[in-house]
């Protein structure tokens, strides 16, 4: 497809140049399509994916819209490719132009993301296949009988296909085949997943399910922009609803998208969709292997493939026929993308869907403030479902005042959670214990000296991994070995662990249930999603008696047994000073408590606490969301913060202390002054040093009308010029503030 072979280099620079140029946009952070001519002979149109020369290399691109430049053909290179392969679609060129424009990124960075399987342009080969021509072999045995009985009905196989079904060795096809009994065809390459039937199995919708559902159809039924948002307490049905709209939006021959935070975790959501479709969707996350890639994405832009379930990523997919979009778990922060591109699928994937005029549905428990504000005033239409799905009930949810109850010395349960956990093990129930911190303990330290591991290339420090006996940083991936001495004294065995992880945890359950069935569900576990997904199958089997997680647990798992669930530390979201602590905190406790009593077992949450009279905990035992995000609503509105304001986080990083601050210190001297509009800092980043580069941070502020991306490219206009190691980051609407 590519070379840098020096003879072709030179064939091209000799090629016959057209009679017309047209702008070409290449998949690197070039600032606007670059002009090639079209060979005489060749066919063209904008969206058109080629193949173009880019100094030495051959590069892969996309005919972009803008027309001729008036540049002369003969002084440009000549496009050397045509892929055999449907072109982008007006709408996917202006999402792609519209996102460029929004975080301020390069457009060919962003058409990267649409143009992720290059392998995927030119057709697949078609697949060798057999059919039965008749006659009879020289010999009938057993094996060869069920072979032909199995060809005569007229239908193409593939050889291994047909030694299946037949239920023998491929050897016994060759042998018919080399007696003539069969002629070699081509067959088209199999799909991906077979195609889903809307009316395979009916709803069992019942009661506000059933109002719901139809309220969603209303929309879908119109096939023009609208945003649906789904908010319903966990285990109400959410799933079943925007079901009934991706069966309506598959008779109306359109094609489905499901963003899913965690996509490759989430394997019972596929099984749902099976039972209710007869076939799964197709999945698109960074997990799946290459070749399933390709086939996915040629798949989806041809249009065999009528439903995607995936990550964020799946988002820039070039789909033929787009007619819905889902965001499942809306308010979940894995829809943020923080590297190269930094956008928030949700917001796009509204986007997407005013310019493909088709209709959005965001779901989730707990709505981002976001999401909620939208509703309020209009701009979405709000579909609420107060209670679980048939007779199941809500968790009872109570506050451990830890304060009162303090867990014995090395321990980290309350003899409260601890009872609890006895009496639901007893009972043949499941106890879910959540603690959102990875590893053994966050901080290892010398009792005689003092000595704190750190990471030698981040200002965080290094986090034990007892089962892997490693310490880890979680920022860079570093990792050394758990010394038996302190590297800064020379004393044995005086380190300590501080604080809790998973794994401790784990360690403090063993002591007290030693015959208890436990498992540990953390995403650097060994044995990856792989691993993940056969122990998510294995809790809902009730094949364990106590489950130790992190935020994975969260993820809309649906556990039958699961009765109990404690939280170790609720406070732990509540101890930084993101301006969405306590918004996040109530999303997540609420979503892990809510694990408890699915199938109508009667549940119970404990919160661990060391503030109990906390808004967000006085919140999460209430039942009372909505005075949560009255409150909250409120405060953001005060401070201007979203949705009420606008945010813009620039990071300026460097190999040296003094050139990141300099840097900033120059940009924020080019701001330009704007009423509405401020910049705070710069100031150093709470992680100041993340793999060896060193971080200073400003926050841009300003109104919700403000033209905050004007703003930002006068300042970057005005700014000193990126040199040596400097590099400078924006993020739009930033989620974290790290």
């Amino acid at each position: 497809m590519s070379t840098d072979s020096s003879d072709l280099f030179g064939a091209l620079l000799d090629a016959p140049a057209g009679t017309r140029t047209v702008p070409v946009l290449v998949p690197m952070p070039a600032p606007k399509p670059y002009s090639y001519s079209v060979p005489d002979g060749m066919a063209v149109e904008a969206g058109s994916l080629v193949q173009v020369p880019l100094g030495p290399r051959q590069v892969i691109g996309v005919v972009w819209d803008g027309g001729e430049d008036g540049v002369d053909p003969k002084k440009l290179r000549p496009i050397t490719h045509v892929f055999d392969c449907p072109p982008l679609s007006k709408e996917m060129r202006e999402f792609i132009d519209w996102v460029a424009a929004y975080t301020l990124s390069p457009p060919g960075l962003v058409a990267r993301m649409a143009l992720r399987a290059p392998n995927a342009f030119e057709p697949e080969p078609m697949a060798e296949g057999l059919r039965f021509v008749g006659g009879e072999p020289e010999r009938m045995t057993p094996a060869r009988a069920r072979v032909l009985d199995t060809a005569s009905h007229g239908v193409s196989w593939t050889r291994t296909g047909l030694a299946h079904a037949a239920g023998v060795s491929t050897s016994v096809v060759d042998g018919l085949i080399s007696q003539g009994l069969f002629e070699i065809i081509f067959l088209p390459p199999p799909p991906v997943v077979a195609k889903p039937d809307p009316d395979f199995a009916s709803s069992r919708l019942q009661g506000p399910q059933k109002d719901a559902a139809e309220e969603i159809l209303c929309e879908v039924t119109k096939g023009e922009f609208a945003v649906s948002l789904i908010d319903g307490v966990t285990g109400s049905g959410k799933t079943e609803v925007y079901f009934e709209a991706i069966a309506e939006t598959l008779r109306r021959g359109k094609q489905v998208l499901i963003l899913l935070p965690e996509i490759a975790l989430t394997a019972s959501f596929l099984e749902r969709f099976q039972d209710r479709f007869g076939a799964k969707p197709a999945e698109w996350h960074s997990d799946l292997a290459p070749r399933m890639r390709e086939k996915v994405w040629r798949q989806a832009v041809t249009g065999e493939i009528r439903v995607v379930a995936g990550a964020r990523s799946a988002l820039f997919l070039p789909f033929e026929d787009l007619g819905l979009i889902i965001i499942d778990e809306e308010h979940d922060p894995a829809y943020k993308q923080e590297d190269r591109v930094y956008y928030n699928a949700r917001d796009m994937a509204v986007v997407r869907g005013r310019i493909g005029n088709f209709p959005v549905v965001l779901v989730s428990a707990t709505p981002s403030l976001e999401s909620q504000v939208n509703g309020q005033s209009g701009r979405y239409s709000t579909i609420h479902l107060p209670t679980r799905y048939g007779e199941a009930a809500l968790p009872d949810l109570h506050l451990v005042d830890m304060r009162r109850h303090a867990p014995k010395r090395e321990g980290f349960l309350s003899p409260v959670l601890i009872r609890a956990i006895g009496k639901t093990v007893e009972k043949g129930e499941q106890a879910l214990l959540f603690l959102n911190r990875r590893g053994y303990a966050p901080l290892t330290l010398c009792r005689v000296c003092g000595h704190r591991f750190q990471c030698p290339q981040c200002s965080s420090w290094l986090v034990e991994h007892r089962f892997r006996s490693q310490l880890q940083c979680h920022q860079c991936g570093h990792t050394e070995r758990t010394p038996e001495a302190c590297p800064e004294c020379g004393t044995l065995d005086h380190l300590v662990a501080c604080g809790p992880g998973v794994e401790r945890i784990a360690e403090e359950v063993e002591r007290h249930f030693p015959d208890a069935r436990t498992i540990v569900l953390s995403s650097d576990i060994m044995g990856g999603v792989k691993r993940l997904r056969l122990e998510l199958e294995a809790i809902a089997k009730g094949e364990a008696d106590i489950v130790i997680g992190t935020q994975l647990v969260a993820k809309g798992h649906n556990f039958p047994l699961m009765t109990l669930v404690g939280i170790v530390d609720a406070d732990l979201g509540l101890a930084n000073g993101d301006p969405r602590a306590a918004e996040r905190t109530f999303q997540l406790l609420s979503q892990v408590t809510g694990r408890a009593g699915r199938t109508g077992l009667k549940s119970h949450g404990l919160l661990q606490t060391y503030q109990p009279q906390h808004p967000v905990m006085q919140a999460i035992v209430s039942g009372d969301a909505s005075a949560f995000y009255e409150r909250e609503i409120a405060e953001r509105e005060r401070a201007s913060l979203p949705p009420f304001g606008r945010l813009a986080s620039i990071i300026v990083s460097a190999e040296t202390r003094h050139d990141a601050e300099n840097h900033a210190r120059g940009m924020r001297s080019a701001a330009p002054q704007v009423s509405g509009i401020s910049v705070l800092g710069p100031a150093e980043a709470p992680l100041a040093l993340v793999r060896g580069r060193y971080r200073f941070r400003l926050l841009v502020h300003g109104r919700r009308s403000s033209d905050m991306q004007a703003f930002l490219r006068s300042m970057l206009a005005q700014a000193p010029k990126e040199r040596g190691s400097v590099h400078v980051q924006l993020d739009i609407d930033p989620q974290s503030f790290l």
